[in-house]
């Protein structure tokens, strides 16, 4: 992972300037596997954050704002009687190995003053949080390793806390350059990065790789290829290296894809992806781990909260697809009906030239120029005139199927179009309220029962809000009952109105205030439509715009639904940087 040994050096010294002496004030566990220390110090308060995600093991402070359970979990508790009132001491770092040690000063319940460290390591799906006493003893951790899970390293509370086994690696920070290429070159003959990465601890896949791009001028050649020129620039690139890490002179890093998005970090400038993506350089390594992590994170842990709403949303989609395909299928079949009509005119025509019992009758058609003979099965329990009167009555159940089965179909697919809609909300949801939004819309419309909620009033919800560069006020719906709202009760006619073309999609609202709005902020409202739409990882998305006065309810229609006539369609391209720009709240 990115977060190696090397960059865990930086960010310790860097934590080390910000926190040491400051004292815990509270404890807050927002899920199992995170947990958020409030620290105090002369600078002031300050969030320190702490993960044992398998995905995502790390600590940095932070400024994201975090929805805490209602319910301290045990951990939680435990940690408040040990830690709040603690006072940071100390950090220490194990060699280069991601593990990094907080000590605590604190006291007892006897009054002595006592030290508790708090260990965390980073180790991918291995990672932890461990509370350890001055003895050397876990109090308890993050996650609990039994016997069963692990004969090597059991971590339960009352044991005691044993390191992880040694790497069998060169020592980044105390082994010279000169060291590091000899043993990389009796090493196994594999690409260069890997054999940087097997020879030489505290350093990442990423790092290895960049070493590589760096000898090989934009390559990852075997260590045999390795001419003397490489050889010289595999030991520049180590020394270089090797002095960020001693001296703590990197610089927080980011890798940034085309879209935007960050894709990964280090303590060094990364040039191995050429135009296909570019770095940005932050202040700190906990804003960089902070903005990295934060998005990423959070989008994981609303599916999370958002699955069980997904599941029903995509099985309901799919019942309604299913029941939509049978009834066309039923009114392709319906289509048949006026070849019944015509089999009971021609019955009915030569009615004297047909006996009861017979199974079928061969007349003419006399529907067709030509005349030709047409051959129509009968029931041979039915008279003649009873063979007619069952083709028209096939023929009138078939029309009257017709007309009933349009209906039906048409009001599945506006069903559907309606749970594609409230779909697209769920997966942009950003906050617990917002989910609770989208849940009460689905209660009101019947498909969820309503939940018991006695004593509990609901969290009023406001619409996102934005305010252009020309100083009008945009704003978006977060679900198809607050687009309802916005649409159709709240706006005014000479107001606004923005809306992804076929696409699912929030209703945005310029308001208008009686002044005329210039085409610079209508271009900005039409990137927030995109990019509150499906197609925010789109380009040249169409926008259709139109005045309120425009919009009109269809009769019937789901929550969200309108109809307009008069309107222009915008293209452009959904902007993150903008909408988080314009965003006021």
């Amino acid at each position: 992972m990115a977060l190696d040994g090397s960059f865990l050096k930086q960010l310790k010294h860097e934590l080390e300037e910000q926190i040491l002496d400051a004292k815990v004030d509270k404890v807050h566990q927002i899920s199992r596997e995170e947990l958020i220390l409030i620290l105090r110090s002369r600078n002031g308060n300050c969030k320190l954050y702490i993960s044992a995600g398998a995905d995502s093991p790390r600590i940095h402070l932070t400024t994201t704002s975090f929805e805490n359970p209602k319910t301290p979990p045990m951990f939680c508790m435990l940690m408040r009687k040990h830690l709040i009132g603690a006072r940071i001491i100390g950090l220490e770092q194990v060699g280069l190995d991601r593990i990094l040690k907080i000590i605590f000063e604190t006291r007892n319940e006897m009054g002595d003053i006592v030290q508790i460290s708090g260990i965390i390591e980073i180790m991918g799906r291995h990672s932890n949080f461990i509370v350890v006493d001055q003895d050397g003893r876990i109090i308890d951790s993050m996650k609990r390793v039994d016997d069963t899970m692990s004969s090597v390293r059991p971590v339960l509370p009352g044991m005691r806390y044993v390191l992880p086994p040694a790497q069998d690696k060169l020592l980044l920070t105390e082994t010279s350059a000169e060291t590091m290429v000899d043993a990389i070159l009796h090493g196994k003959d594999v690409p260069l990065s890997k054999a940087i990465l097997n020879a030489v601890q505290g350093v990442s896949p990423l790092v290895c790789r960049e070493i590589a791009n760096y000898v090989f001028f934009g390559d990852d050649n075997v260590v045999s290829a390795m001419s003397s020129d490489h050889i010289d620039r595999l030991r520049f690139y180590l020394g270089r290296v090797k002095d960020m890490v001693v001296n703590h002179s990197g610089t927080p890093t980011a890798i940034i894809d085309a879209k935007g998005k960050p894709q990964d970090f280090s303590f060094l400038d990364i040039h191995q992806y050429g135009p296909s993506m570019v770095t940005r350089q932050y202040e700190t390594y906990s804003q960089l781990l902070d903005q990295f992590y934060t998005q990423r994170d959070h989008v994981q842990r609303m599916k999370h909260r958002s699955a069980d709403l997904l599941k029903f949303l995509a099985n309901t989609s799919d019942r309604i697809a299913r029941k939509v395909n049978l009834q066309k299928q039923e009114l392709e079949e319906s289509a048949q009906r006026e070849q019944w009509k015509m089999y009971g005119d021609i019955l009915s025509a030569n009615l004297w030239s047909i006996q009861k019992g017979d199974k079928e009758a061969t007349l003419q058609n006399f529907y067709e120029e030509s005349m030709p003979m047409v051959t129509i099965p009968l029931d041979v329990r039915k008279t003649p005139s009873q063979n007619a009167q069952k083709y028209y009555a096939e023929y009138r159940k078939a029309d009257t199927a017709e007309k009933k089965l349009l209906e039906l179909i048409e009001q599945g697919e506006q069903e559907y179009l309606y749970i594609d809609s409230v779909f697209d909300a769920l997966t942009r949801a950003a906050t617990i309220d917002e989910l609770a939004g989208i849940r009460s819309e689905l209660e009101s419309q019947g498909y969820l029962r309503a939940q018991n909620r006695k004593g509990m009033k609901p969290q009023k919800l406001n619409p996102k809000k934005y305010v252009s560069d020309d100083g009008f006020t945009i704003l978006v719906g977060r679900n198809n009952i607050q687009n309802d709202q916005l649409t159709l009760k709240e706006s005014k006619g000479r107001d606004m109105w923005f809306h992804t073309k076929n696409i699912p999609g929030s209703h945005c609202i310029v308001i208008s205030e009686g002044q005329e709005i210039p085409d610079s902020t209508l271009t900005q409202a039409a990137i927030l439509a995109a990019t509150n739409s499906r197609a925010v990882e789109s380009s040249q998305v169409p926008v259709d715009y139109t005045q309120i006065k425009h919009i009109k309810k269809p009769k019937g229609g789901k929550p969200g639904m309108v109809i307009y006539h008069v309107y222009n369609t915008a293209y452009v391209t959904p902007d993150l940087e903008l909408e988080k720009r314009l965003r006021v709240e």
